[in-house]
């Protein structure tokens, strides 16, 4: 048998190949992580083609190309998580080193000892709502830096403006700011105009009330008074912005509920859980099958204690592990924040952890954890989540 480890790059790769008692056959085949390169490596392969199973990191997304290659070729392809390549260099290497041509042969080896978790790759349907949450993630937070970005501008050219509003991303506030940017658009409005902006605006009552409230901010305004002009061109391109990013953010959120809708998952029974919620949760856990247990899942996500002891020695302030996708652990805790209010089970536990000293956080998490086995058990077993009194 023979052992083929690659090191995946972002645009090369590079190749290592040892038999089954650990003897390199070749080394440092560098390839580029193209179609002429990936025929490299076939060309360089194919005297062990009939007895080789392959190796490689899951590094980013870097991987997928060559992955799917190889597969489509009918190879045995072991996609390995980095952190076990990492301990077994740890465990394998003295001196500290690390270099392209020292993975792949201890990414070959590893997989020649065989003591490994693959990382399990999802259906067609569970990876795009992987792909659908991560860029949502992704454009919530583009809406938060520009949000933060127009504040820090309005501040300069209209500091009271913030007073007339309780949030000022609200659609009036919003269109408002489309047209009148800066305290001297208020003052110097005339009654058409007004009648011709309220015709724009979606609530016309509501709006003309908050633009007389304004217009009695913008006569004591202390914003500058100088370059007021790009600064207003500014606001208003960052309003549009917002605008456009909150509609893609919503056609997003559309596609994870009809595929949601397609998939028939049970999820979204379990307190807490919408559909974004749960298109997040089902995309990051992937094949549900892969776990044999709910604890096995509260590791994956990384909401598990830390364990520290060392002889006689046991730290008893264990903190949490987080380790795993970022994406499923803020998903947990933000359901686990909503069913700690809805459900009379979780909520019992909330209050249960808090009665016993624990922080607002701390009890969080502890439902998070929970919530965890429940979700395992709803997924493994494809039942819908029923609500059960706390008991005595």
């Amino acid at each position: 048998m023979f052992y083929l480890g690659i090191d995946i790059g972002k645009n090369t790769h590079v190749a290592s190949l040892m038999d089954e008692k650990a003897k390199v056959i070749f080394k440092a085949h560098s390839f580029s992580n193209t179609s002429d390169g990936a025929a490299t490596l076939l060309e360089k392969i194919s005297p062990y083609a009939s007895e080789l199973e392959i190796g490689m990191e899951a590094t980013g997304h870097y991987w997928l190309s060559l992955y799917s290659f190889l597969v489509e070729q009918h190879f045995v392809v072991h996609v390995i998580n980095p952190i076990q390549t990492d301990g077994w260099r740890k465990g394998t290497e003295i001196r500290k080193r690390k270099t392209d041509i020292i993975d792949s042969v201890l990414i070959a080896d590893f997989i020649r000892y065989g003591d490994f978790l693959e990382t399990t790759l999802a259906d067609e349907d569970t990876m795009s709502l992987r792909n659908l949450s991560r860029f949502r993630n992704y454009l919530v937070g583009s809406i938060s830096d520009l949000k933060r970005k127009t504040i820090c501008v309005l501040d300069q050219i209209f500091p009271e403006y913030h007073h007339a509003f309780s949030d000022i991303f609200g659609k009036t506030s919003k269109e408002l700011l489309l047209q009148l940017n800066s305290p001297s658009d208020y003052e110097n409005v005339t009654s058409e105009q007004l009648e011709e902006l309220l015709s724009q605006v979606t609530l016309k009552g509501y709006a003309a009330k908050k633009f007389k409230d304004i217009s009695s901010l913008a006569e004591t305004s202390f914003g500058i008074t100088f370059c007021v002009d790009s600064f207003s061109f500014q606001l208003k391109l960052l309003i549009e912005q917002i605008n456009f990013i909150e509609k893609q953010v919503s056609d997003v959120e559309k596609q994870m509920s009809e595929l949601l809708e397609k998939i028939k998952t049970p999820i979204t029974t379990i307190p807490g859980i919408g559909d974004v919620t749960g298109a997040t949760i089902l995309g990051e856990i992937g094949d549900i099958n892969r776990f044999s247990s709910g604890a096995k899942l509260v590791a994956f996500a990384g909401i598990d204690a830390s364990v520290s002891q060392s002889g006689e020695y046991e730290c008893i302030n264990n903190h949490m592990s987080k380790r795993g996708s970022p994406y499923l652990r803020k998903a947990l805790f933000r359901a686990a924040f909503v069913a700690s209010n809805s459900d009379p089970v979780f909520k019992a536990y909330y209050q249960k952890k808090r009665m016993e000293g624990k922080h607002h956080n701390v009890a969080v998490g502890a439902v998070a954890r929970k919530l965890c086995y429940t979700i395992y058990a709803v997924l493994k077993n494809n039942v819908s989540y029923s609500i059960q009194e706390p008991r005595d």
